[in-house]
């Protein structure tokens, strides 16, 4: 499919969005936060009992992230909050088997707690996770202002990005408008450019608990969405190229400040670096008023097997 007109934009567009919007919000975030919902197996254990079906080739990335926060979270004093993390995806996940989480008590401190995730499928670690979780301290303060960017209502909506796609055929149109808990809001670059710079709004599609730890658990789940394909923008390269294979490597955050994810938070994106089959890329995550929330880089494989004649 070489070119869209018009008129089939808006009726791809009018399939994704009736399709989107066919689960109610509310439903869809109690999805996500049922996601977060552990059951303890022993000490320091923890599964994620397996879905009866998916339509997923492998567990998404961010999923397996916010889970490991909430498990070593569990594990640490109530008036620590989780401040950094480094991750690394080690094989893919299956959502129809369960998943083990083993938290080792590394160190506790009067003020800092750091833990190890071992996340476990099939007797096999597929996902390691390590965290440092600190208590509230008072301290010197700067940030990088936030970039002059458009608003989300003057954004496209995820929806408009698929059905404006040509590369995206009919036949997916409804696999990739599938219902999720974000409400996810984009501006990208058209084609290719050496200014490998996007961002995109981010905000859960109901109300969430007003638990500190689920806001942030919520934001490194979308944490993961978007961020690799910010090294494909010197490449022209979109995650629907045909040949295009990308996974991420690694995954690393850091949190600077109390937010709430069911509120617009702007994840602006760059990346300085692609090489040896690999892109890094690095985000900065704003509240709308500009405070600065997070941070967070990763490192993701990118494959582009060659054209056949």
């Amino acid at each position: 499919m070489d070119q869209l007109t018009d008129e089939h934009v808006k009726r791809r567009l009018a399939d994704a969005l009736a399709h989107r919007s066919s689960v109610p919000a509310e439903k869809l975030v109690a999805g996500l936060l049922r996601t977060f919902s552990l059951q303890a197996d022993g000490d320091g254990e923890f599964i994620y009992p397996a879905l009866s079906s998916t339509a997923r080739e492998r567990i998404f990335g961010g999923q397996v992230i916010a889970q490991a926060i909430v498990a070593a979270d569990r594990t640490v004093d109530d008036e620590k909050n989780i401040h950094s993390l480094h991750s690394y995806f080690l094989r893919a996940g299956d959502e129809t088997k369960p998943l083990h989480f083993r938290v080792h008590r590394d160190f506790d401190g009067r003020n800092i707690s750091n833990r190890r995730v071992v996340v476990r499928q099939n007797d096999k670690v597929i996902f390691n996770l390590t965290a440092s979780f600190q208590k509230p301290a008072e301290g010197l303060h700067h940030q990088v202002d936030m970039p002059d960017v458009l608003p989300p209502e003057q954004c496209m909506s995820a929806m408009e990005q698929i059905a404006r796609n040509p590369q995206v055929s009919d036949e997916h149109i409804e696999r990739m408008s599938m219902p999720r808990p974000f409400d996810v809001r984009s501006f990208r670059p058209e084609g290719k450019t050496k200014h490998a710079h996007q961002y995109q709004w981010l905000k859960t599609v109901a109300p969430l608990p007003d638990d500190p730890l689920t806001h942030r658990a919520a934001l490194a789940f979308a944490s993961d969405m978007g961020l690799l394909s910010t090294s494909m923008i010197p490449h022209g390269l979109h995650w629907t190229t045909p040949g295009l294979f990308s996974t991420s490597l690694d995954h690393a955050m850091w949190f600077h400040d109390d937010f709430r994810m069911d509120q617009w938070i702007c994840y602006v994106m760059d990346s300085d670096w692609t090489g040896h089959a690999r892109g890094l890329n690095r985000g900065s995550l704003y509240t709308q008023d500009g405070i600065l929330v997070a941070s967070a880089v990763q490192e993701g494989m990118i494959r582009l097997a060659p054209k056949s004649d």
